[in-house]
């Protein structure tokens, strides 16, 4: 008999823990209500039928192959593969039949990178490779994190971003059209993979890019290959996702090379009515899937109706304001300022500058001040100057919280005016004003405190408040720095200065794999501050001898694994998780658990050689070879069948 087609582990995404005892404790545990989404909706059901008419289009039910459009067997062309691995996986012959060690593919990859002069010809580059390659890419990736990130994600994909449409080239996530409202879940069915977390943007706010409809996909696509890299969620358990809601850029909907719809940007009503259906067709189609909103221009309707429903958060509110969180906590510390002293100037009143205030208020709180103490440790400025309750004008609701009312009346302008008012110890950008932390204002930062914190935290690196030279030369090398965008060491007065960055890959990696493995039912905000405060705990002592504000990012998966332990153990305290058997166990059998179920692209190449020896029942005693290039690998002996496919010779005649 034909071999049976090969079995559903390669695909696998997390096995179970190796540790048995463990695997055998957790699985005669694990018990808890299952999860309750919000019923979905007529309009959603509608969805079920095998055909609709969407606008003056068709679309069918599903892919019309038998065969999902998207298929990930790119990871099964490896050069590393051994000739047993090739010739089970059908492959034999499809490549140069040379075998890899990886340090051979980094060199040739790395040459290949080097050659190409641009960032955004880099960044192609590496997406060539990830869709082609994914292990490979992530093996890339692990050995080279510091030096990829900036090409893969910011500041990079800015421009990826902007020029989506242009530089478009193969299928990467799913897209979602308004068009299509009332038959989301249909679309959705075409997702050929079991999805256990999903980034999702509007584009309507990329960056401090403004509106990109959908070439705003670069930042789904960005995230969760960080999500991957930084907290081994397997690349196939991802899903980039993008809503095609219309532009008010004029200028991509004039554009012939624009990809997305070309209408106007729909109502905020529209955009809620979709969202509620995206939503319920979502859960219906994953029920345990973690959702994470990005690059919304108005996030906080959406995070305020979904977020004690559904398993979500939004990485620009909350995840900005626990990695500032980690830093801010770093940062306090070595000011050796009390934090009841603390005095926070922010610029930049948006959605992400409120977030963070938030963020940073119960630390005071937990710091001992009460939440009005707390509340007026801050001064939030915006394009009109000062926030104050009795400025001219309607004041944004979600402004009115930190408003100040001490004012006496007095409205002040500038930012600089601000500082003189204020006298801060702590000077946050969020603003994406490049350069708005002008010498002057540094260097009254620098004569008022020994120890001034400095965050320009705006992305990409030109819309950053302040570079990292000039914080350094103009607080005479005595600021706490910690930037949004990377940017190099500085060699100052003999010694190496190395800025701090506050990432958001610090935070949201580990927020998504706690929440995943805790089988959360919703992300709580103590789940988000407990991600802030395991951030702070993972620096080592050296970094803190350094005064560093956030640990070294080669280091991104231990900190990871640091971050999810407190963002499990968190949800275990606000009683929303559903693994119980995590419960039972001590910190370090969790981390271990963590570790356990992260994807490592170093050894998925073993899923298929145990895959193989499972199916032809060997003993895993398979004798070495040479392979073409002289590498050792493990191989049996193989015969071919008459329809060309390989089967090993000693389970010939066997029954499968």
């Amino acid at each position: 008999m034909p071999l049976k087609p090969r079995a559903s582990l390669l695909y696998s995404i997390f096995n179970p823990p190796t540790n048995t005892t463990l695997r055998t404790r957790l699985a005669a545990r694990s018990a808890g209500p299952r999860l309750t989404t919000r019923p979905i909706t007529n309009m959603a059901r509608s969805t079920l039928t095998t055909a609709f008419v969407a606008g003056d289009h068709t679309a069918p039910a599903a892919n019309i192959k038998n065969t999902p459009a998207h298929r990930h067997s790119h990871s099964d062309y490896d050069t590393a593969n051994t000739i047993e691995e090739r010739k089970y996986l059908k492959t034999y012959g499809l490549m140069p039949p040379g075998i890899d060690t990886f340090e051979k593919q980094e060199e040739r990859c790395l040459a290949q990178l080097n050659a190409r002069k641009t960032p955004i010809d880099q960044y192609q580059y590496l997406s060539v490779l990830r869709n082609t390659n994914v292990n490979l890419f992530y093996r890339l990736l692990a050995h080279n994190v510091k030096e990829l990130t900036p090409l893969i994600y910011t500041p990079t994909v800015g421009e990826a971003c902007q020029r989506w449409s242009e530089l478009y080239i193969q299928p990467e996530g799913l897209y979602l059209s308004f068009e299509d409202r009332g038959h989301l879940h249909q679309i959705i069915q075409n997702w050929p993979h079991d999805v256990e977390i999903t980034v999702v943007t509007d584009g309507s706010r990329i960056l401090g890019l403004g509106d990109l409809g959908i070439n705003g996909m670069g930042i789904p696509v960005g995230k969760l290959s960080l999500y991957t890299a930084c907290a081994g969620i397997h690349p196939l358990k991802t899903l980039p996702l993008c809503l095609d809601l219309g532009t008010s850029n004029e200028e991509f909907r004039n554009d012939p090379l624009y990809l997305g719809s070309r209408r106007d940007k729909v109502t905020p009503k529209e955009e809620e009515e979709f969202l509620d259906e995206m939503m319920a067709a979502l859960t219906e189609r994953w029920p345990g899937i973690v959702i994470q909103y990005e690059d919304f221009k108005n996030p906080f309707p959406a995070l305020d109706r979904y977020q004690s429903t559904y398993t979500m958060f939004n990485d620009d509110i909350q995840g900005t304001g626990a990695v500032i969180l980690g830093g801010f906590i770093s940062a306090v510390k070595q000011s050796g300022i009390a934090a009841k002293e603390q005095r926070a100037v922010f610029l930049g009143a948006g959605s992400a500058g409120v977030g963070v205030a938030k963020q940073l208020t119960e630390f005071f709180m937990k710091e001992g001040l009460t939440e009005e103490e707390a509340r007026k440790r801050f001064w939030l400025v915006d394009s009109q100057g000062l926030v104050t309750l009795d400025r001219p004008g309607k004041l944004a609701d979600h402004k009115v919280y930190f408003a100040r009312d001490d004012n006496n009346g007095k409205q002040i302008k500038s930012l600089e005016d601000v500082v003189d008012y204020v006298k801060p110890t702590i000077l946050m950008g969020l603003s994406t004003i490049g350069g708005a932390f002008t010498p002057s204002i540094l260097q009254k930062m620098a004569a008022m405190h020994e120890r001034p914190v400095i965050f320009p935290l705006s992305n990409p690196s030109s819309k950053s408040e302040c570079t990292f030279e000039d914080a350094v030369k103009h607080t005479k090398g005595r600021c706490l720095f910690a930037s949004g965008s990377p940017f190099p060491t500085l060699q100052w007065n003999g010694e190496d200065l190395v800025p701090g960055q506050g990432n958001n890959m610090y935070v949201f990696p580990g927020i998504g794999l706690g929440a995943i493995l805790s089988k959360a039912v919703n992300v709580t905000q103590n789940m988000i501050y407990a991600s802030g405060e395991a951030l702070a705990d993972s620096l080592t002592s050296e970094e803190r001898e350094k005064n560093w504000m956030y640990p070294d990012v080669r280091r991104i998966r231990d900190v990871s694994v640091v971050v999810t332990r407190g963002v499990i153990r968190q949800a275990q305290k606000d009683g929303v998780d559903r693994e119980l058997a995590l419960r039972n166990i001590g910190d370090a059998e969790l981390e271990e658990y963590i570790r356990e179920r992260m994807y490592d692209p170093f050894t998925e190449h073993e899923k298929v050689l145990r895959e193989i020896r499972d199916i032809t029942g060997s003993n895993g005693h398979a004798h070495t070879t040479s392979g073409a290039n002289g590498v050792a690998h493990h191989s049996k002996r193989l015969r071919t069948n008459t329809d060309g496919s390989s089967v090993p010779a000693e389970v010939e005649g066997k029954e499968r």
